[in-house]
């Protein structure tokens, strides 16, 4: 009797790791080219960006590119602008006017820029996207940091 209640807890052991699998498996079909984890806020969504993922799109620039840690602690190569999280909204005249364009928020370990991410879906801005685990996942991935002063 206790060996076919074990084999019987197995064999749904296997049968829910076959689900969790197929699961996960369809979701990544119905992401393929899609880039980052989309985040709901209560203004909208913006996208965490994993370092892998930023990376190639450094490579090939195409958005703007905002530093928000403070105090100043090095930055991401191609940073165009620098402005604390807490300051974004009074600041928002250093932005683009153009509320589609992309652009990517970074700080220290990604709190900041994930604050400041949702002042600009808050403000308006549509295609926000954010380094999620910041600086700090950035360099642990042995990527560039910019030291301060250059």
């Amino acid at each position: 009797m206790m060996l076919g209640m074990l084999l019987l807890a197995l064999a749904g052991c296997s049968t829910e790791s076959n689900k969790d699998v197929m699961s996960s498996d369809s979701s990544t079909d119905a992401k393929a080219g899609q880039v980052g984890t989309r985040v709901e806020t209560s203004h909208g969504s913006y996208t965490n960006l994993q370092p892998i993922e930023l990376k190639p799109m450094l490579d090939n620039k195409d958005f703007f590119l905002v530093d928000t840690h403070i105090p100043p602690e090095g930055r991401l190569p191609k940073t165009d602008l620098r402005i604390p999280f807490d300051q974004v909204e009074e600041n928002i005249a250093e932005f683009p006017a153009d509320k589609n364009v992309k652009i990517v928020l970074s700080c220290r370990s990604g709190r900041m820029s994930s604050e400041a991410s949702e002042t600009l879906l808050k403000l308006g801005y549509t295609n926000v996207y954010n380094l999620n685990g910041g600086m700090n996942d950035w360099k642990d991935a042995g990527y560039e940091i910019v030291p301060e002063g250059k």
